[in-house]
């Protein structure tokens, strides 16, 4: 990838860049000229879409729901490439739909922490370098459910109830760190057809949400990845704490 761009000279780590959303922003941002670590649970989907981005990339296997791990991971970019300019927490999602009464402790447990915890350890890692260089950009993918439930579909109340955490994370950090230059903000997607989604949405539940939404379409990963282009571009410098909608109009 060529270093120049609108991020040329930025350090990017992308979480759960292995596949879907964040394998997509890990691609737009070295396409625009930022070194970036590739981020995943699952070393060998890491590993491949480094390889793809090429040598401004690196992949890191973590799991980045414990506190050490996300320590070591950011300890491993600063050392090859001396700081992080971006964080873009994509890590999350969930694997079933169930009902309230259909729901461990457990589960909860388990989906508030790769949502939720994952966004708070991963920001947390970072937030000392950025505040000593007076910049940076942290960018989390929420979700249209986090707002309101999906009017097409079910929606996954632990889901749910983690995004809305994350939309409010992302205000009140933003506020907290804005002295230093630095920006929070989130991406709330719509039902986008990445390999999670399709495993837990049958194909008549997206064929209406499609149908339903007013732009009659589904939001692709790349979609997405631009927007999170924008919020770590130069353009959206003095813009923080907002939670950016792309969703084909499916949530107003």
């Amino acid at each position: 990838m060529a270093q120049s761009g609108r991020l040329a000279g930025h350090v990017a780590i992308v979480t759960a860049a292995g596949q879907g959303i964040g394998e997509a922003i890990a691609k737009t941002f070295a396409r625009e000229g930022a070194r970036v670590a590739v981020v995943d649970l699952n070393r060998a989907e890491a590993e491949r879409v480094a390889a793809a981005i090429g040598a401004s990339a690196f992949a890191i296997e973590a799991d980045v729901t414990r506190t050490p791990v996300v320590d070591a991971m950011v300890k491993a970019v600063v050392e090859r490439w001396g700081s992080v300019d971006i964080l873009v927490n994509a890590a999350g999602g969930f694997h079933r739909l169930a009902p309230i009464t259909d729901i461990s402790d457990e589960e909860w447990d388990k989906v508030i922490t790769v949502n939720l915890k994952s966004t708070f350890l991963c920001s947390r890692a970072v937030a000392p370098l950025m505040i000593e260089r007076k910049k940076g950009r942290i960018i989390n993918i929420a979700s249209g459910s986090g707002i309101a439930p999906n009017p097409y579909a079910p929606t996954y109340l632990p889901y749910g109830a983690a995004k809305a955490g994350v939309i409010n994370f992302t205000k009140v950090l933003g506020r907290d760190l804005g002295q230093y230059g630095i920006t929070v903000n989130a991406i709330s997607p719509g039902t986008t057809a990445t390999p999670r989604v399709v495993k837990v949405r049958d194909a008549e539940s997206m064929k209406r949400i499609a149908e339903q939404n007013p732009m009659r379409a589904l939001v692709q990963v790349e979609d997405t990845a631009e927007a999170a282009l924008y919020l770590a571009s130069p353009e959206a410098r003095y813009v923080t704490g907002v939670n950016l909608n792309v969703n084909a109009g499916n949530l107003m």
